[in-house]
């Protein structure tokens, strides 16, 4: 009876070690195919959200991009998101997966079916709900979803703009950030922001930013700068509590008929987001996906492996 024992203790610990090797070389082969790094499995929890301006930039007949039409790009870079966040979840040992990524859009839909696609692209995994389909789901998940619900505010044509500065104001702390995660928020935006009913000025400060402000203050011309610091312009700032929360901001497409509008609108993001005390942060102008795929994977994931030597295990 004993020797029967061991040696059906000994088929199961076998067919334990076989299964796990067989997932670890799953895990390998996925993380070579999309040419992601070898990660440590000792990663932070990441808590990841998107926040989606979905303002008239987005429409193809007023902004026509013929190189890849923005709300494309947008889908792109949302389908790169969701892989990054596969490629984490995938390395981690089991036992300390515990994980979430989300979407926003603000104000949000009146649409229900447009909020109900919303919450299926809100997805946490966990030790005890977690397997490797699951997970694989994600980048089909964002990359089919995403561009219904860019289609659908398309063909809505009812652009409001998108309230992004209420949702720092109001929104993010609640949302976005959470104890013993590395909370990272991505912004897909042009760099304007606008919304029919947040227009306030506090002196030379403002919750909006339009190709029209900028050349009414003057910033279309030499010297801007100046004017800009020393007239102490900028976004209003109501919230100073971000200091566990990175920003990457992606999308930035200035009018080009100014040939400060870039400089300008980094200069604003800059200036608001350092009032805000976020941890840390990027800007990166509107390129093609293909491009952009190392960007987003340096911040998501090279950047959290350049810093695992101060993780605590």
């Amino acid at each position: 009876m004993k020797k029967y024992f061991r040696a059906l203790l000994l088929l199961i610990l076998t067919s334990t070690v076989f299964s796990s090797c067989k997932e670890e070389s799953k895990t390998k082969e996925f993380i070579h195919d999309h040419g992601f790094p070898n990660l440590s499995p000792n990663r932070e929890n990441l808590n990841i959200s998107v926040l989606l301006d979905l303002s008239d930039r987005i429409n193809p007949e007023k902004y026509p991009s013929p190189a890849m039409e923005i709300y494309l790009r947008d889908v792109e870079y949302l389908k790169s998101i969701a892989e990054n966040f596969e490629a984490h979840v995938m390395n981690k040992k089991m036992i300390k997966i515990n994980d979430k990524i989300q979407v926003f859009i603000d104000p949000e839909p009146s649409d229900n079916t447009l909020n109900k696609k919303l919450n299926t692209l809100k997805i946490s995994f966990n030790k005890n709900n977690v397997t490797r389909e699951e997970i694989l789901q994600t980048c089909k998940k964002y990359d089919s979803i995403s561009k219904l619900i860019y289609e659908a505010a398309i063909k809505d044509d009812n652009y409001v703009g998108s309230d992004t500065w209420r949702f720092f104001k109001n929104k993010i702390n609640d949302y976005c950030i959470e104890n013993d995660y590395r909370n990272i928020l991505v912004v897909l935006t042009d760099g304007y922001i606008y919304h029919k009913d947040t227009k306030i000025r506090e002196g030379n400060k403002t919750t909006y930013l339009t190709p029209q402000e900028i050349r009414d203050f003057g910033f279309n011309k030499p010297g801007w700068k100046d004017q800009f610091d020393q007239q102490d312009f900028g976004f209003v700032t109501k919230n100073n509590d971000l200091n566990n929360l990175e920003v990457l901001v992606l999308g930035i497409n200035p009018d080009v008929k100014n040939p400060y509008e870039e400089d300008v609108i980094r200069m604003y993001w800059t200036k608001w987001l350092e009032d805000m005390n976020v941890k840390s942060f990027e800007i990166k102008q509107a390129d093609l996906p293909s491009n952009m795929k190392k960007v987003i994977q340096n911040f998501i994931l090279n950047k959290e492996e350049r810093s695992i030597g101060t993780i605590k295990k």
